[in-house]
């Protein structure tokens, strides 16, 4: 697989789909090692009618579900386990330290620390423009679809 790659790409590694598909395109993968990603924060997403209408933020919640996805990613490449499920489990030391707005980028970077059969142990941040938004330490079970 050549990086970068975009929605394709990612949509045939990554079970999610449109509307909860975080992803936009992956810059860089070490399978099972690391992965930088980004996710455009479009300014049309639904949520900013009520996540604040006067104000409109990015959930931290989405923030996190996002670095989990790039996370996911490079475990599954690793694996050859294209299409698998990982479940959230765990999030650890979440930091939440910048807002993101609509327009923005949001550069995804994670460290795998972890990786058995079943269990995968992430090191994630998120940042725009070089300042930290997020940090944390996520946890996920892998498993195949029923």
């Amino acid at each position: 697989m050549d990086f970068p790659i975009g929605k394709e790409g990612i949509e045939a590694v990554l079970p999610h789909r449109d509307p909860f598909l975080w992803v936009t395109r992956v810059l860089a993968c070490d399978p099972g090692q690391s992965v930088v990603a980004e996710l455009d924060v479009s300014p049309d997403l639904p949520l900013f009618q009520g996540h604040f209408p006067d104000y409109p933020v990015l959930p931290g919640v989405i923030l996190m579900e996002a670095l989990a996805q790039a996370a996911s990613f490079s475990v599954l490449v690793d694996r050859g386990d294209e299409g698998a499920i990982g479940f959230l489990t765990g999030i650890d030391g979440a930091k939440f330290r910048r807002q993101v707005r609509p327009g923005e980028t949001v550069r995804l970077e994670g460290t795998i620390v972890k990786s058995s059969r079943r269990l995968c142990v992430a090191e994630v941040k998120a940042s725009v423009d070089g300042e930290v938004c997020a940090t944390a330490t996520q946890k996920y079970v892998m498993a195949q679809a029923d």
